[in-house]
Formats: C-alpha cells, structure tokens, sequence
C-alpha cells in the first residue's frame, strides 16, 4: 500500500465530511485513491480545530444517514441464493435474505447508538446516565469481588 501525502485544504475536509453525512465510513472514503489515508485524515482532526468540530457535526449527521438506511434496507426485499449441502445431497433455495438484512439493520442500530447515543442509544442498560443522577453499578456475574465494576453517574 502506498503512502499518500496530503496538505490539509477545506476542499478536501468538506468533501470528506460529506462523504461521512451520506453514510460512508471513514475507512471506506480513505480506500478512495483521490483521498488521504485514514492516518492523514485523524493527524488532521489533531492539528485543526475547525476540522474537528466540522468531522464531530458529520459523525452526527452519518448517524441520520445510517437511520434512513436501515429503513431502506427494512423495506427492500434482496433476493439471494442459499446452498446447503447434506450428506443426502445439496439443497438450493432462492428467497429473500432476511438474515443479512437483519445483520445489517442491527449493525448499524449498535453504530447509531454509538454515534448519538442521547438520540439513538438504548435507554436504561446502563450504558448512559439515568434520570435524577441515580448511581448505576454494572457488575459482570461469576466475576471475582471487584473485577470489572464500574459505576456510572
């Protein structure tokens, strides 16, 4: 893999950002030869405040994108082929792929929780703060007394 060199221009950190709030990974924009590699991009988020706070607005509005995707996904059938193979013989089946679907709206349903996790994140599993400032202690069942606890406020 070669080394791409780039000097930080807004045209280039804009097209990045809009690639970001239609979806797009970072490191798939990154794979694109006309882009700076990802080591490029986060040097960049460190070295320019403006960026960063433009690349934190994008993370947030991929969140949006990623959203109207899995509704996308929900409602388009995609044929597929399954081939499974016995020792009586080999069984095809043509049908809707429901399984991959369901991979990839739950993908992306754990990503969306992580990116905007007061909109989009699960209420009351302990991974955000409860109403009133109520102390929430996770403890890891068959753990020894201690190991892996932590409290959230």
């Amino acid at each position: 893999m070669g080394s791409r060199k780039y000097d930080f221009t807004e045209d280039i950190a804009d097209i990045i950002c809009d690639r970001l709030m239609d979806g797009e990974s970072l490191r798939a924009i990154c794979r694109d030869p006309e882009m700076p590699a990802k080591i490029t991009v986060l040097k960049w988020l460190a070295a320019h405040p403006h960026f960063a706070t433009q690349y934190a607005r994008a993370r947030d509005e991929q969140a949006d994108s990623l959203f109207d995707e899995m509704v996308d996904i929900a409602n388009t059938p995609q044929q597929g082929i399954k081939v499974v193979t016995r020792p009586g013989g080999t069984e095809t089946t043509v049908a809707d792929m429901i399984e991959h679907r369901k991979l990839q709206i739950d993908t992306r349903k754990w990503v969306i929780g992580k990116l905007r996790p007061k909109k989009y994140g699960d209420v009351g599993r302990g991974d955000q703060p409860q109403e009133g400032g109520k102390e929430t202690v996770v403890r890891v069942e068959g753990a020894l007394p201690g190991e892996f606890e932590d409290s959230a406020k």
